[in-house]
């Protein structure tokens, strides 16, 4: 028995130890609250780096050359509005400018956008003879143009009054009418190339990729919203139909196609270069648009990529005939991929990829262009790095799913990487080789349109707080309107679903609905014992779950995973992974 005097100090531990705790806790997430403060301010340091160097030595070009401090307009540089040959009083297309516009208001500086709205409106033309890549322009140019009009016509006041008479509209409309004659082909693919002063040239290469006729409908879409014309978003669905359409039996598409003959050219895919934003645009066009037919595309797509391309965490590359293995290996754009599963809802399996991207950030401190899989080596050509956002794009919808402390770790040490490796007295120049950290003279547009626009929404996501917005593949905000959709549905899907219970009503839901996966990860007041299924699942070939081979094993529900075969004739979990 313990001593009175021992008891006594036993007694007011307990009664201290709450208040120990509270205290704790609040020192605890004060010092979280200041560390992201500081994250916000480092990143906003960069943004203006790159931002400002930009408007000195290269505006109203397209990009900066930041180690020459000059500037590009080549095409075979960017691809982008670039012109073949430039006219005596060719002044620049302002790409940077035009990118850098929705990351502006982001971060709060209402007096620079509203400068670069008004030079936009007296100086930009697109009557011009340039050839330009349809896919990149419209994410680029369209996009920025799209999203910077609703972002100076939302309830903000952002603008001065007076200042803002649509011209930013004015001007998509034109290009958006400019795009059109690309898609005068016998299958409404459009070409990958469009002269924005003559339309199709004469001889104009007829391949283009799955991504670049599949990668539309957003732009394009909001576009006929907005002008109440419907022709941009008709021609963009009737080419997402038609490139829908030559999907194999096992739901999988190519990565190049032939827009005359409809054929396919390359079989082989993956979610990277070529493809990526094809499954992101059919999801984000769901949301946007409210169409179940988008839904529809989505959900046989990413069943048939967690089926054939995945394995473990990562996706390798397959025949869309066969779902053989063709290719294993990590590209740095398929880092996007853990975003898109966090707004499907599949949370453990976006963790587990992301996690394997940031393990090889870390390893040569950023990300190379190519890694091989089945070698655990770089890609012998491959090996830059041009500051590409996807995985500070992963991890900030991650952080925003979970709140995990460990998101804000990462993005510090991307924010670290970037400041050390990348930074130049005249901007932030793009990696040639991530074994030696050579440079190369080159600061893409998408470092000030995403990759600084996520790190700052990581630490900062005020821009955020009651609003609701899909980001577009080159970052450009798109708010979520019900006026754009055609019939604003209960929940996210219309299939896959089962009754979640609160007090005496049932209601209809889903992973989808939900937001999560697995649906374990659902807290048991939220599904009082009923389970969500998740929008990974994929079932077993037979009910019975016998098997001869792990292709008749289909991919766990509650986690993710891929099921396989067991010496015994039974799919289960029997692999650790």
């Amino acid at each position: 028995m313990l001593p009175r005097k021992s008891m006594t100090w036993v007694l007011l531990l307990l009664l201290l130890s709450p208040a120990i705790i509270n205290l704790s806790t609040s020192q605890s997430d004060a010092r979280w609250a200041a560390k992201k403060r500081r994250l916000r301010d480092k990143v906003h340091k960069m943004f203006y780096h790159a931002y400002d160097n930009y408007m000195i030595h290269a505006f109203p070009h397209d990009e900066l050359k930041p180690l020459s401090k000059s500037f590009t307009d080549s095409l075979s540089e960017l691809g982008n509005l670039k012109l073949e040959r430039l006219p005596q009083d060719y002044s620049g297309s302002a790409l940077t400018l035009i990118e850098s516009l929705s990351s502006l208001v982001i971060m709060g500086n209402n007096t620079e956008f509203q400068s670069a709205v008004v030079w936009l409106s007296e100086n930009l033309t697109f009557n011009v003879d340039a050839r330009v890549n349809l896919f990149e322009c419209n994410i680029r140019v369209l996009g920025g143009l799209v999203s910077a009009h609703l972002l100076a016509t939302d309830s903000t006041d952002r603008l001065g009054k007076g200042v803002y008479k649509n011209q930013l509209l004015t001007l998509a409309e034109d290009l958006g009418k400019r795009f059109l004659p690309a898609f005068n082909t016998p299958t409404g693919l459009p070409y990958a190339w469009v002269n924005l002063k003559y339309g199709v040239m004469e001889n104009e290469t007829t391949e283009t990729s799955t991504s670049g006729c599949g990668s539309l409908i957003l732009e394009m879409g909001a576009l006929s919203r907005l002008t109440g014309d419907p022709k941009y978003e008709s021609a963009a669905l009737r080419a997402l139909r038609k490139l829908w359409s030559m999907r194999s039996s096992l739901n999988l598409l190519g990565t190049t196609l032939d827009v005359s003959t409809g054929e396919w050219i390359e079989y082989s895919s993956g979610i990277g270069a070529g493809v990526d934003s094809f499954y992101e645009y059919l999801f984000k066009a769901h949301i946007l648009f409210g169409k179940e037919e988008f839904w529809r595309m989505f959900h046989s797509a990413y069943i048939a990529v967690q089926k054939y391309f995945r394995h473990g965490p990562w996706y390798h590359e397959a025949d869309m005939r066969t779902g053989k293995a063709t290719y294993w290996q990590l590209t740095s754009l398929q880092a996007f991929w853990p975003g898109l599963q966090v707004l499907v809802g599949d949370i453990a399996a976006a963790n587990s990829s992301h996690r394997e991207f940031v393990y090889v950030w870390k390893k040569y401190g950023v990300l190379p262009e190519r890694y091989l899989l089945d070698h655990q080596m770089l890609h012998p050509t491959e090996k830059y790095y041009p500051l590409r956002p996807e995985l500070a794009e992963s991890t900030f919808y991650l952080y925003q799913a979970t709140k995990d402390p460990w998101y804000i770790e990462v993005g510090e040490s991307i924010v670290n990487s970037l400041n050390l490796y990348t930074k130049v007295d005249g901007g932030f120049a793009s990696i040639r080789d991530v074994t030696t950290m050579q440079l190369e003279d080159h600061q893409h547009s998408f470092f000030l349109a995403e990759t600084c626009k996520y790190l700052f929404l990581l630490f900062d996501d005020s821009f955020l707080v009651e609003k609701n917005y899909i980001f577009t593949t080159e970052g450009h905000p798109l708010p979520v309107l019900s006026s754009w959709h055609d019939r604003l549905p209960e929940t996210y899907i219309q299939t896959n679903r089962t009754l979640l219970k609160t007090g005496n009503q049932a209601r209809r839901t889903s992973s989808m609905s939900k937001q999560v996966c697995p649906p374990t990860t659902l807290n048991s007041w939220e599904c009082s014992g009923q389970e969500v299924e998740s929008a990974c699942h994929v079932p077993d070939a037979r009910s019975d779950h016998r098997c001869l081979t792990d292709d008749e094993c289909g991919v766990d529900s509650s986690n993710c995973r891929r099921r396989s075969c067991s010496m015994a004739g039974y799919c289960g979990l029997w692999l650790f992974r």
